[in-house]
C-alpha cells in the first residue's frame, strides 16, 4: 500500500505527470544499463551474454530514489528559474547522477566523445566502473558534483558550506538513511543554527529512507513516523513527508513537497531580507520514503529483492552464466519501455527532456559545482604591514598567532562587501589569540542570545562549533564553491578529520587531472597547542601526527610552515 501526503497543494496536469515519469524511467534505464551493459544499449536485439559486462559493479538500491529527486529538482528549477546545486550523499549511486547529466546534455558537453545518442549511450554504459572508465561513485569526473560520498557522513556539512554567502543559491542535499547514522551527519543537523537567511542561501535536506544499508535495516527508517518527525522538529526543521511505491502517486506527492518547501524558503528569506524579521528560521526538510531498488527485480531465485537489503548493489548476479538471470534482466530493462524514451538514433525524446532546465541552470552545468571558475584572488595586504619590529635579538616577546589575528582582521574587513572569506574552528578563536578578527566580524549565530554573550552576530563570518567534522565540512563546501577560508584547531584534535582530509586531497588530485575543473582556493590550517611547546595542557595535547599524515601526500597538494625552535 502507498501512503502519500501533501499531494493536494500542487496539482500536476496529466501532461506534466507523463513527462516527469518519462524522465524518471529514462534515468532508471540508464542507471541500470551502466551497471550491466557493454553493448546493445537500446535493446534493438535480444540480450545475449556477450552484451553483459564480465564483472558487475555498482549500486542499484539507491538509484531510483536519486533519479526521482533529480527529476523533480529539474521541474522546480525550470519552473522557478532557480540557481541550484545538489549534494548527493549516497554518492555510491553514481550511475544515477551520471545518467541524469547525460540526459540533460551537460555530460556530453563535458565529454564530447560520450555523445547524446546510441553510440554515446553505449560508451556511457561501457565506461562505468570499468577498467579505464569512470568510478562508480559521484566523483570529480561527474559534472555538477562537489561531493563524492564514498565515505559517508559529510554531505549535509558540505551543503551548508556551499550555501554560506551564496544568497541566491538553493542547495538540495540528499541524505541516505545509512549515512544518517554517522556522527558527522548527526551533528550536521545543527548547521541550521548558523545559516543566515539574509546573506546565505538555503539548504533543503532530503532524507531518503529506503530502509536498508548493505545488509541491515537503517535506524531512522524503523522509527515510527511520529518519532522521526519529532526528532527533526527538535533539530529545528519543518518536516514534509512523502512516501509510497506507486510511481504516479509519488510523483504528485514529491512535486507538492518541493513546492511547499521552496515556497516556505522564499517566504522566510523575504521576511528576513525585506522586513527585518529576526526570529530563527525553521527550514524545511523533506522525508522521502521509497523502496530500496524500486522498479527493479522483485524476486530473484525465490528471494525478495525490491524493498530489501538485497537490492543494495547488483540485484541480478552471474547474468552471463545464468540464462534465467539474463531473461530477468532483459524483462527489467524493457519494463522502462526504452523505445518510448529514446528515438531510433538513441536521443532522448521530447517528453523526457520537457522538465530539463537550460544552460547553467542545469544541475550538471552549474558553475557552483566548479568553484574554481568563480573564485577571486583574496585581498591580502603586504606582510610588511604586520611585521613585528625587532630591535635586537631576544629583547622582546610576541605571540605569532596574535599577529596573525591582526592580518585576518584586515582580510575580514577587505572582504566585507564581497563576503568570500570565513574563519572556522572548534571554539578556539580566542584561545588561539585570533580574537582581533572579531572586531571585523562576529561569530555566526542564529539561536538564542543572552546578555552575557559576546561577539555573537546573525551575519557573522567567524564560525565556531565544537565539532571538527563540521568545521572541515563547512569549509570544504565553501571552498569547492569558489571561496576562501582558514581552519584553526588544536594540533592534538585535528586528527578527528584525518579521513575527511584524505577524501578532500583525493578530490583535489583527481580534479587537477581534469582540464575542465578550475583550481579552487587552498584549505588552510592553523594548528596550535602543538607538541613543540607544551607547558599547560600537557601530554593530552601532544600529537604531531596530523602533519605526519599530510606529509605522505605529494607536494602539489600540500604545503607546510612549521615553527622554528632553536
Amino acid at each position: 500500500m502507498s501512503k502519500v501526503e501533501h499531494q493536494d497543494a500542487t496539482v500536476l496536469s496529466d501532461a506534466e505527470l507523463r513527462t516527469l515519469d518519462a524522465h524518471w524511467r529514462a534515468a532508471n534505464y540508464l542507471a541500470a544499463g551502466q551497471i550491466y551493459l557493454m553493448a546493445n544499449p537500446l535493446l534493438t536485439e535480444p540480450l545475449r551474454p556477450e552484451h553483459i559486462k564480465p564483472r558487475l559493479l555498482g549500486h542499484w538500491g539507491t538509484s531510483p530514489g536519486l533519479n526521482l529527486v533529480y527529476t523533480h529538482l529539474n521541474r522546480v528549477i525550470r519552473a522557478r528559474g532557480l540557481d541550484a546545486l545538489c549534494v548527493w550523499g549516497p554518492g555510491h549511486g553514481g550511475p544515477s547522477v551520471v545518467a541524469n547529466s547525460w540526459l540533460e546534455g551537460s555530460y556530453s558537453e563535458t565529454y564530447p566523445d560520450v555523445s547524446r545518442d546510441a553510440a554515446g549511450m553505449e560508451r556511457l554504459f561501457r565506461q562505468f566502473s570499468f577498467p579505464g572508465g569512470v568510478p562508480s561513485h559521484v566523483a570529480p569526473e561527474t559534472p555538477g558534483s562537489v561531493h563524492e560520498g564514498g565515505e559517508l557522513g559529510y554531505s549535509l556539512a558540505h551543503a551548508y558550506g556551499a550555501a554560506l554567502d551564496n544568497p541566491d543559491l538553493v542547495v538540495a542535499c540528499v541524505i541516505g538513511d545509512g549515512e544518517a547514522e554517522t556522527g558527522p551527519l548527526a551533528a550536521s543537523w545543527h548547521s541550521n543554527k548558523f545559516l543566515d537567511p539574509v546573506n546565505d542561501g538555503a539548504v533543503l535536506p532530503i532524507l531518503h529512507l529506503n530502509g536498508y544499508k548493505i545488509a541491515n535495516p537503517t535506524v531512522l527508517a524503523r522509527l515510527p513516523e511520529a518519532e522521526l518527525d519529532a526528532l527533526l522538529r527538535g533539530y529545528g526543521h519543518h518536516p514534509i513527508h512523502v512516501s509510497g511505491d506507486d510511481p504516479h502517486q509519488v510523483h504528485r506527492a514529491m512535486a507538492a513537497a518541493l513546492d511547499e518547501a521552496l515556497d516556505r524558503i522564499a517566504v522566510m528569506q523575504r521576511t528576513a531580507r525585506e522586513e527585518g524579521v529576526g526570529e530563527r528560521v525553521h527550514w524545511p526538510v523533506i522525508v522521502l520514503r521509497t523502496p530500496k531498488g524500486w522498479t527493479g527485480p522483485a524476486v530473484v531465485d525465490g528471494e525478495p529483492v525490491e524493498g530489501t537489503w538485497r537490492a543494495h548493489q547488483v540485484p541480478l548476479a552471474g547474468v552471463r552464466e545464468n540464462p534465467e538471470h539474463l531473461r530477468q534482466l532483459e524483462a527489467w530493462l524493457r519494463s522502462y519501455r526504452p523505445d518510448e524514451l529514446f528515438d531510433p538514433s538513441g536521443r532522448p525524446v521530447a517528453d523526457v527532456l520537457a522538465c530539463v532546465p537550460e544552460g547553467r541552470k542545469r544541475l550538471g552545468a552549474t558553475p557552483h559545482a566548479n568553484g574554481g571558475v568563480l573564485v577571486r584572488d583574496l585581498p591580502i595586504r603586504s606582510l610588511d604591514d604586520f611585521a613585528v619590529p625587532v630591535d635586537k635579538p631576544g629583547a622582546t616577546l610576541h605571540e605569532p598567532t596574535r599577529v596573525l589575528g591582526s592580518l585576518l582582521e584586515q582580510v575580514m574587513k577587505d572582504t566585507a562587501g564581497r563576503r568570500d572569506f570565513r574563519l572556522v574552528g572548534p571554539d578556539e578563536t580566542a584561545s588561539n589569540r585570533l580574537q582581533a578578527v572579531l572586531d571585523a566580524s562576529g561569530k555566526a549565530w542564529q539561536a538564542e542570545t543572552l546578555p552575557v554573550d559576546e561577539h555573537l552576530d546573525r551575519h557573522g563570518r567567524v564560525m565556531e562549533i565544537l565539532s571538527e567534522h563540521l568545521c572541515q565540512g563547512w569549509l570544504e563546501g565553501y571552498l569547492l564553491t569558489g571561496r576562501h577560508g582558514l581552519f584553526s584547531c588544536y594540533e592534538a584534535f585535528v586528527h578527528i578529520v584525518d579521513s575527511m582530509v584524505n577524501q578532500h586531497i583525493k578530490w583535489l588530485k583527481t580534479s587537477r587531472e581534469l582540464t575542465w575543473r578550475a583550481p579552487i582556493a587552498s584549505l588552510n590550517y592553523l594548528l596550535t597547542s602543538h607538541v613543540w611547546r607544551q607547558d599547560h595542557n600537557g601530554f593530552s595535547h601532544q600529537d604531531p601526527g596530523f602533519v605526519d599524515h599530510i606529509l605522505t601526500f605529494t607536494f602539489f597538494v600540500s604545503r607546510f610552515k612549521v615553527p622554528y625552535t632553536p
